[in-house]
């Protein structure tokens, strides 16, 4: 390996190694505040301070050599800073570090966690927009801001696009994001270790702290205590503290009010289900940022209808379904769609096809109300709407002429005849008006085998 290897890039890529190897718990406490100083084509020098110098080396030196061999290749010694890696030398205390190197602070975030990634909607605009304003000038917005969402609404992705923002724009910050659990365990191992000074430093020292699942606090006397006093050092100081959590802070139990009075005295900002467009639009997101082959007209419609609480199940719904494509050469269609997620997300029985569920469904496609579809007005904008769900009630309900145009605000059955030929007519002279029913008829989870216009 060249002597003029750029250290940065190198050094990167080796954290990587290390946060894979002992997981990210251990990682953000003992090893993220390591940093590279020297290489000369044959050693690789890493700083640490001195008085866990020793203990470094002893606990990790060999790990360390490891990954800087699977990165810079065979033969690479290590060097922390004066001590020989893998040595004899005694344990000397066990610590984070008070230095943080720019790249070690970047490869906290995951990457693909940005504000660009994350798709707004009714249900999450106000936290995306509270995000973003602590992103851009932290500790001067909201502090604290309290995301608060049921699991897998984008809670994590938001504490992620604020890290990954700041060190992008404002690279002098010091951000630092954990979960409870890591916060937990580390407080646990500084104790036994002897080094609890340094894991104050560590989260006490920082201008914004991101802490993740606050809920798992509950229980946890003296991590809850020192949480409470390293929430007050940043707080009392004008830093910023961003805090997920699964449910509201009153209902938090088995948490003291202090700290419960503390969490609602920021801005508490709610994230709900995204509604059915807002989830068709983060697969077609999803899809892009993975390259994955264009969908069949109405497949991400028919996910986004079965799977409706959760964006880590609507994009796993996805991404099962793309690997069986892989795996048997299947197109990704409708039908394809619909065998996989019969299995993993099956229809409810108490989503059964009516007359109401059909209007519901078309006049949410359209951005219409029911109300609209029954009402007298002839505008291009309703009309079709109407046409297509008098279309699609006749088709995969079966109801007669004259109940379905009583349905759509009394007409007869002459109108409900013309709007099912004047359906066929367009669909068959435009693909758009085409794809349009495809989509609609996936969402009702129906086939079209039994078309009766």
């Amino acid at each position: 390996m060249p002597a003029h290897l750029e250290l940065k890039p190198a050094w990167n890529d080796i954290c990587c190694e290390l946060r894979r190897a002992v997981g990210d718990a251990v990682y953000e406490i003992w090893l993220a505040q390591l940093d590279v100083t020297g290489w000369d084509g044959a050693e690789l020098v890493i700083e640490a301070e001195p008085e866990k110098r020793p203990w470094i080396a002893d606990r990790f030196g060999r790990l360390l050599e490891g990954c800087a061999r699977a990165v810079l290749g065979d033969g690479v010694r290590v060097r922390i800073a004066g001590t020989a890696a893998g040595g004899d030398a005694q344990a000397a205390g066990v610590g984070p570090l008070a230095h943080t190197g720019e790249d070690s602070r970047r490869s906290q975030f995951i990457p693909r966690y940005t504000f660009d990634q994350f798709i707004i909607g009714d249900g999450n605009r106000l936290a995306h927009a509270a995000a973003l304003a602590v992103a851009e000038a932290p500790g001067q917005a909201y502090s604290p801001l309290f995301l608060h969402a049921p699991p897998g609404l984008g809670k994590t992705h938001l504490l992620h696009a604020i890290g990954n923002y700041i060190t992008r724009f404002e690279p002098a910050t010091t951000v630092r994001y954990t979960t409870v659990e890591a916060f937990t365990n580390g407080f646990i191992a500084a104790l036994h270790g002897h080094a609890l000074e340094g894991f104050k430093s560590l989260y006490r020292a920082a201008d914004v702290l991101l802490i993740d699942d606050v809920q798992f606090l509950a229980s946890k006397a003296k991590t809850e205590e020192e949480f409470f006093h390293t929430f007050n050092a940043l707080h009392d100081s004008g830093r910023q503290l961003v805090l997920t959590c699964d449910r509201l802070p009153q209902q938090l139990r088995g948490i003291e009010e202090r700290l419960r009075e503390r969490f609602e005295a920021g801005l508490i900002a709610h994230l709900t289900p995204p509604d059915r467009a807002t989830r068709v639009a983060i697969l077609r997101k999803r899809a892009a940022i993975d390259g994955i082959p264009p969908p069949g007209d109405g497949v991400l419609e028919l996910i986004a209808e079965r799977v409706k609480d959760n964006i880590r199940s609507l994009e796993g719904a996805l991404i099962r379904i793309v690997a069986h494509h892989s795996l048997t050469g299947q197109p990704i269609d409708v039908r394809l769609a619909r065998a996989v997620l019969d299995d993993i997300h099956p229809q409810a029985a108490d989503d059964d096809l009516d007359l109401e569920r059909v209007q519901a469904v078309v006049a949410e496609h359209f951005a219409l109300t029911i109300g609209d579809l029954m009402s007298a007005s002839r505008a291009a904008t309703v009309a079709w709407p109407r046409q297509l769900a008098i279309f699609l009630t006749r088709e995969l309900i079966g109801l007669s002429l004259a109940d379905i145009g009583a349905a759509f605000g009394g007409r007869n059955h002459a109108t409900v005849l013309h709007a099912c030929r004047r359906v066929t007519e367009r669909t068959e002279a435009s693909p758009e008006d085409a794809k349009t029913l495809t989509e609609l008829t996936a969402v009702l989870g129906l086939g079209r085998d039994d078309r009766r216009c």
